[in-house]
Parts: structure tokens; sequence; C-alpha cells
């Protein structure tokens, strides 16, 4: 046996659970009062399905109990205090199941609720109309059978993706299932060809199910809009019967209107036209044929039909039969003298006119006799027919030309006794003959010379010129005559008759006169050119202002020609002074070459030659007269003198005397301005060592940042520097940068030692000399007698002794020496007890030095020095100070001093060489 189904399983589950919470609640409180339970209380079914309902109670003995509804059911399961139901096959729309229990004399219940819902499965559009006219109302309208409940239910037309209209039905009644919804639309051109559909949403989401949905099957609107106005139809009135003739019609505001249908008919006859569409307009067009079954009055349909609507046209139309005369001649072609008869005849009821002249009565012929002349040959005769139909007259005619044969004549008019053409252009020679038949012509010369190519298109030449005799046959006869053709042709001004160049010669006597061919003989006239004044005419005596253009003009009435003649006057050589100068200066380096133009023609050759003692048989170089890439070399000497310059052509010669000095512009070099230059400080200098070669002499200037240098002045250590110097003549300027270096004498400036407070015997000290000096100078010292382990820097600068003993006090002297003197600083060291007194004295002064206590004591007095003196010699020789205009202190030697005259620092104005005193070691 299955076991149960799920909805029972969860009905026994809650029936379980009531059970347990009365138990619990009887042993808890045995007064709380008993109940009964439906489960589930609210529940909502789809339509025709099942349900299990659980009823309980917590009584503990109920007596009875049971399930009260309407609905059919399936299966009961029961226990002591519940009972399980299936329901199937729910249909209701709301049934309100009741669950009760006998308990203890009163009648315990519990009511339900059960609820049928059903998917919109059939959604339903209705049928749209087959055709709908553009702006009018049409109506949507949707139904949806039994989905439920409506107050769930939500309708929506739609235009394609587009809703239209949207409605909820909420607050319908919960019984209440289908639902309808209706619309009006308004029809419109865009709507053609759309698709109308509608959608239906049930919506049990908020009692815990889903959402169903469900649309119709599109429907396809076709909108149309046709005019009111009838098709225009375009045809002829008349038709004649085996013609055909265009036939069209036309009409506008068709929409859409490819799906409009066309019938176009005459009579019984279906033209089946041919359809143009052009936006909301088509033209249909078709070709009428007449027979001869339609003759007579018949109807031209014309119908436009278009959603279910037509518009319709009709036309009268008349088909009739009317044939052209007949026109004959009772001979077509006669020989000139004939009689020929013209007869013209038409269909009954149609009137004949021939040549103008009616017959009698319609349907009757009309007659014509003529004596058959030249006059007559194709001559048309006319014959006319008119017919009237349908209060319309309709004319027919027909033609016939008559053939007279004749001899052939040769007029004038056609074939002229003379001719005359212009040379060149093609043309047509015509010489044409009258005659039946068409004669033949031929001209051709007497002497059986050229031929003319009558009737031919050719080009006229002058060869055709002459008399001809032409010469027009037929069968009736021949006519002949003469004629005489002229060829006309422009001037023509050719090199034998009129050259292109004509020489003269200064002098003689000449005439320009030029040669035209031309028919008519052409009149030739020669002027120069720019003077239309100035026509050349008879025998001219030669001079040069007759070279020149002259422009020779040929005229007759075909043209006229024209031709420029260059004429050239020759004569023998001369020199002009501004061409050719007599005196000429030449300047060494400008590149440039005696300028030697000689007038002459043609163009004479120059040569210069010296005769002087100088320049004797020296070719003089010549500029050329035009710049030529082959111009001759330039020389870098040119020796001046006298020369003899001779100019030659074929006239004659000619001879000129020049003379050429030279001159050349400044230069400097090394040698006359060296770049570097040395000035002694002291010394007076009145200007830069400068100078230039040039012819003038050229002037030197020399400035310094642009101040010009200044005359005697005395030199000092600032004047060295970079200075510019420019030498200038005539012919240009030349520069130099000349570096200038100051060179001073040699000056101890300082003279100190180190330590500046002494050293006890034993210890260590250094002396230390500097000098100013240029060139850099030499120093060298002098020690006492005795004194040994001393030491020197490498440029002897720094005198150092180390473990000074007894030997090493005395006098220091420091000597500085260059090219330009020596000069000398000296230092004096007692060595006696610990002390170490050290003094030192320039070579402008003296000191002494004077003892006391049991050391050893040196002095050093200071010779007097003269002032400006720098004597070397004597500070060598006596050993005493020798300084150079007083300058013998130094801030250096005053470093440690007790007092005396450097102290302060000397003067070049002092007189002595000053003393300075450094006392070295411990204290006194």
């Amino acid at each position: 046996m299955p076991g149960p189904s799920p909805g029972l399983r969860r009905a026994l589950l809650c029936l379980w659970a009531a059970l347990g919470l009365g138990l619990f609640g009887l042993s808890a409180v045995s007064q709380e009062p008993f109940w009964a339970d439906l489960q589930p209380r609210v529940a909502f079914v789809e339509r025709g399905g099942s349900l299990w309902l659980n009823c309980s109670t917590n009584c503990p003995r109920p007596e009875r109990g049971g399930l009260e509804t309407s609905l059919r059911r399936n299966g009961t399961q029961r226990g002591l205090r519940w009972l399980a139901r299936q329901l199937v096959d729910i249909r209701e729309p709301e049934t309100q199941p009741v669950c009760f229990f006998r308990c203890a004399r009163r009648t315990l219940q519990a009511r339900g609720l059960i609820r049928t819902f059903q998917r919109p499965d059939r959604v339903e559009l209705m049928p749209l109309p087959p055709w709908q006219p553009v702006g009018e109302n049409f109506t949507l309208s949707c139904r949806v059978p039994g989905a439920g409940p409506r107050a769930s239910l939500t309708l929506t037309l739609l235009r394609g993706a587009q809703e239209l209209i949207r409605r909820s039905f909420a607050g319908e009644p919960p019984r209440a299932r289908g639902a309808v919804l209706t619309a009006t639309v308004l029809a419109r051109r865009e709507d053609h060809g759309a698709n109308f559909s509608c959608r239906a949403e049930l919506d049990l989401r908020p009692h815990g199910l889903g959402l169903f949905e469900n649309s119709s099957a599109p429907r396809e609107l076709r909108t149309f809009s046709l005019s009111p106005d009838p098709p225009r139809l375009t045809a002829p009135r008349l038709l004649e019967v085996g013609s055909e003739r265009p036939v069209s019609c036309a009409l506008d505001g068709l929409f859409p209107a490819s799906e409009a249908r066309v019938y176009l008919a005459l009579g019984d006859q279906n033209l089946s036209p041919d359809v143009t569409l052009d936006g909301d307009a088509l033209v249909a067009t078709a070709t009428a044929t007449a027979s001869a079954e339609q003759e007579g009055a018949r109807q031209l349909v014309c119908n436009v039909t278009l959603g279910g609507e037509d518009r319709e046209t009709r036309e009268n139309v008349t088909i009739y039969s009317f044939p052209a005369p007949l026109l004959t001649l009772s001979e077509p072609s006669v020989s000139e003298g004939q009689m020929v008869t013209v007869t013209c005849a038409a269909v009954a009821q149609a009137l004949v006119t021939l040549e103008g002249v009616p017959a009698a009565v319609p349907g009757q012929p009309a007659q014509l006799q003529l004596n058959a002349t030249e006059n007559d040959d194709r001559r048309n005769f006319f014959c006319d027919a008119t017919l009237d139909v349908d209060g319309e007259t309709l004319i027919k005619n027909r033609s016939a030309a008559l053939r007279v044969l004749y001899a052939p004549r040769l007029d004038d008019s056609d074939c002229p006794r003379s001719w005359t053409w212009p040379e060149g252009p093609e043309q047509t020679l015509r010489c044409e003959a009258r005659g039946n038949p068409e004669p033949s012509v031929h001209c051709a010369r007497s002497d059986g010379g050229a031929v003319l190519a009558l009737g031919l298109l050719g080009p006229i030449t002058r060869a055709l010129s002459g008399t001809y005799r032409c010469k027009a046959a037929n069968d009736q006869g021949e006519a002949v005559k003469d004629v005489t053709l002229t060829v006309e042709y422009a001037p023509a001004l050719d090199s034998v008759g009129c050259p292109e160049r004509i020489t003269w010669l200064e002098g003689t006597e000449a005439s320009l006169s030029c040669v035209a061919h031309g028919v008519p003989p052409p009149d030739v006239i020669c002027m120069r050119s720019g003077e239309l004044a100035a026509v050349i005419e008879g025998l001219l005596r030669v001079t040069r202002e007759h070279a020149g253009t002259y422009r020779c003009e040929a005229t007759n009435p075909r043209g006229s020609a024209a031709k420029n003649v260059a004429i050239t006057v020759e004569y023998g050589p001369r020199f002009e002074e501004p061409s050719c100068p007599s005196n000429w200066t030449w300047v060494e380096g400008s590149g440039h070459l005696f300028p030697c133009e000689v007038d002459g023609k043609p163009q004479p050759s120059v040569k210069c030659v010296g005769s002087g003692d100088a320049t004797e048989g020296v070719l003089l170089p010549l500029a050329p007269p035009d710049p030529s890439p082959r111009a001759p070399r330039i020389p870098r000497v040119l020796a001046p003198g006298i020369y003899v310059c001779n100019a030659t052509n074929r006239h004659g010669s000619v001879a000129k005397t020049v003379v050429v000095s030279a001159e050349s512009p400044p230069e400097m070099d090394e040698s006359t301005c060296p770049s570097h230059q040395t000035w002694l400080e002291g010394t007076e200098a009145s200007a830069l060592a400068c100078a230039a070669r040039g012819r003038p002499s050229p002037g030197v200037l020399c400035s310094r940042e642009g101040t010009p240098w200044p005359e005697q002045q005395r030199v000092s250590r600032e004047d060295a520097g970079i200075y510019h110097c420019v030498a200038t003549n005539a012919h240009g300027t030349d520069s130099r940068t000349v570096t200038v270096g100051v060179e001073y004498r040699p000056v101890v400036a300082e003279l100190a030692a180190s330590p500046p407070g002494g050293v006890r015997p034993g210890g260590n000290f250094t002396l230390t000399c500097r000098a100013e000096a240029w060139p850099p100078a030499q120093i060298s010292w002098r020690a006492p007698p005795g004194a040994l382990n001393i030491g020197l820097s490498s440029n002897n600068s720094t005198l150092s002794v180390a473990g000074a003993m007894g030997s090493h006090g005395g006098e220091y002297e420091c000597a500085a020496t260059n090219a330009h003197g020596r000069h000398a600083r000296r230092i004096t060291v007692r060595v006696a007890g610990p002390w170490l007194w050290v003094a030192v004295g320039g070579a402008a002064g003296g000191a002494a030095l004077l003892a006391a206590g049991a050391g050893l004591a040196f002095y050093v007095q200071s010779t007097a020095c003269k002032k400006g003196e720098y004597n070397v010699q004597e500070a060598e020789s006596s050993g005493e100070a020798v300084c150079l205009n007083g300058a013998g202190g130094g801030a250096g030697g005053a470093a440690g001093a007790e007092g005396g005259p450097e102290a302060a620092g000397g003067t070049a104005e002092s007189p002595h060489c000053p003393l300075i005193r450094v006392t070295l070691g411990g204290g006194s």
C-alpha cells in the first residue's frame, strides 16, 4: 500500500503538534478552556486541485467531531482528537469548511477559508477589421475567460511593445472570475502593418504564490486612406481605327499606394496598365489600340480600389475610320511639252481638294490637266480630304511629284564665269547645271592641265588659278561654259626678298627694301620699331643712329605679314675716357683688373703692354667686358708705370697711353704689431708698439674696452689687459688684438716667525718669507754662521729649525730676486736663558738690538735708504738691510712686534728702514 501523500503528512504533523500542546496545557492548567483548530485556516488552490485539511482539538475525550464542507472528499484519516480529510476537484471560487468537536457538552468550532485561482490560459484579442480608415476609431477588445480571482488580474493592450492601456481589477469581489478590457483607438498611418496584442497578468505573490502571465496571439492592423476625389483620366477624345494612343489614370492621396488595385479598360478591352507609384500617388499608363469592330462611341473606364473602397472615372471615346486620299498622275515622268492629268479621290462622306480647288460635292474626285514645262519638274501636287467626326473636322492629305525631262542649262547663278577664292581653307567648288536627268558637269583647263574636283571639299591652293572649260551633259543634250578661277593669298616675306639681318658700314650709302609675295600684290612699308612716323625710304648716308630693329609690313586684302629686320652699323675702334681711363690705381688684394672697354663694331680686341723701364714688355691684365667663368687670373703684384693700349677690329685700330699706380690696404702682423707685449711698472709708455704696412701709410689707433690709450702715461699694474688696435687708410682697415703684461720689481711683503710667542733652547721655530714680484721672484736666505740643521721648503719661502741651539741665534736675511732687481728683509735672533728674541728689519730702515741679562744679543741697524733707490750690492756686501722706495714693511712683518716704525706700517716717504722685534720662547 503506498504511503500517505505529502499533504496528509503535513496534516498529521499539525495534528500531533496540536495534541501535544493540548496535553501540555492540561497538565499545566487544568482550568484552561478547550478549543478546536483547522489547518490550514486559509488556502489558495488552483481550480480543480486538491487539499488536505486537518481538524483537531485539545479536548481530552471529545464525544464526537467532524468536518463540514460542500466540496468532494477523497479520503479521511482519524485519531482520538483529530481528523484529516482530502478535498478534491475544488472548483468553487470560495468556500468555508467548518471543523467541530463535542466536548463537555459544548461544541467547539474552527472555520477555514479555501479560495481557488485559475491561470490566464486563454487570452483572446477580438478580430480587427480587415481595413481600417486612417483617422477613424476602432475598438480593441481583450477577453480572459475564467481567470481569477479578478481582483489579482491585470490586463494590458499593446501596439507592438508599446503599452496602450493597462488596467488592474483590484477591489473586485473575491468570487469574481474572468475579465474583459475594451479600448477605442484612433487609426494612424503608422499603424499600418502594426501588431496589436493583449497581455494578462495574475499576481498571486501576495498570497505566497507566483506571477502568472499569458498573451494573446498578435493581430495585424491594416490602415488605409483613400482620397474622395475620382481618378484623373487622360485619353484622346477620338481614336482612329488601327492607331495606338497612350492613356493614363492618376490618383493622389492614397495610402498605402502599393496596396491599391487599378482597372483600366476601353469598352470590353482590358488595357493591363503599368502602375507607377510616387509617395501617396499613383499613375497607371496603357496603350489603347482601336479595331474596326470597335468603331463608334466607347467608354474608357479607370477604377482604383483600396481597403474595400473604390474610386472610378469614365470618359467617352469615339473610334472612327478615315483613310488618306488617293492622288494619281497620268504619267509620273514626261518629256518637256507633254500633257499630264492629275486626279485626287477619297472615301465617301469626305470632301477632296486638289491644289486648293475643292470637288463639287463630298465623295466626288477632283482633276487637273497641264502641259509639262521645265518649271514643272519636281513640282509637288497636293490633295486634301476633310471628314467631320463627332463635331470635329479631321484633315488628311497626300502629295505626289512630277518629273519633267529636259536638256542641261548652265546659269551664272549656279556656275559663275569668274571665281575668286582665298587660299588655305577647304572649300567646295561648285558648278551646277539644271537638267533632268541630273546632268554631269566636268571642268578642265583648255591645255589639258588641272581638273577641278567639283562638289568635293578640298583645300584651295594658288596652283588652281587659271581658266577652265566646264561641260554639262545628260541624255537630253549638253551645255558648255568657260570659267576663270583666281586664288588670292596673304602676303609673305621670305629671307630672299627681305633678309632678317642687314649690316651697313658707317659713312657709306645704303637703302632698306623688302619684296613680298601675295595676290593681289601687297604694299610694303618699313619703319623703325617704336617710331611710327620714321618710315625708311630711298638712299641713306649710314650713321650709327641707323642701327636698330625695323618693322617691315606687307599688306593686301587677304591679310598682312610683318617681319623684323635687324640693321647693324659697324665702325672702327675708339677709346673713351670713362670706359678706359688714362690714369688708374690698382689696389693690392682688391681683385680688380684694369677696365678698358673700347667702342667699336665688331667688338675690338684690346691689349695693353708696358713701355717704361720698370714695365717694359709687361702685359697689363684687363677686366673682361662681361662676367665670364673663364675670367683672367688676378695678379698678386702689379708693376706700376706707363702702358700703351691698342684696340683693333676689321675696320681699323687705335692706341692710348695709360699711367698705372699701385696702392694697398692696411696690413698688420706679428712683426709689426706683436700680439703679446710687456711693460715695466714705473716707466713711461707713450703708445703700444703697433705699426701697419700699406699705401698710403695707415694710421693706427689702439684702445682698451673702447677707451683710447692716453699719451705719455706712467705704467702701473692696472695697465695690464687686452687692447684692440685698428689700422686704417683709404682702402680699408685691419685690426689686431694685443695682450699687454706689466712686470714689476720684487718686494718682500712679509717675513714672520712661528710660533710668535718664542721657543726655548731645543725647541722648534719657522721663518716664513712672502714676496710680490713679476715675473715671480727667486727666494734666498742668509743664516748666522755656524747654524746647522736648517730646513727649506720647495720654493725656499719657509725656513725651519728643529731643536734650536745657541748657534741658531743671530741675523737671518730673506732676499727676493727677479730680472728687475732684488729686495731683502732681516730678522735677528738672540739666544739667552729661556727666551728667544727676534727683531725684524726692512731694507728701508735699520734697527739696534740692545742686550740685557745673561743671554746672547745681536743687533741690526738699518742703513739710510734713499727714496726710490734699489741697491742690491749694498745689501749683499755690508750685511745691512736695503729697501726700495721705503717699502720694507709689510703686514706679515708686523706680527708679534714690540713697537717701532714698521708697527704702524711703512710708507713710500719713510727715509729709514723700520725695525721690527719679535720675541720667541718663554717669558722673561
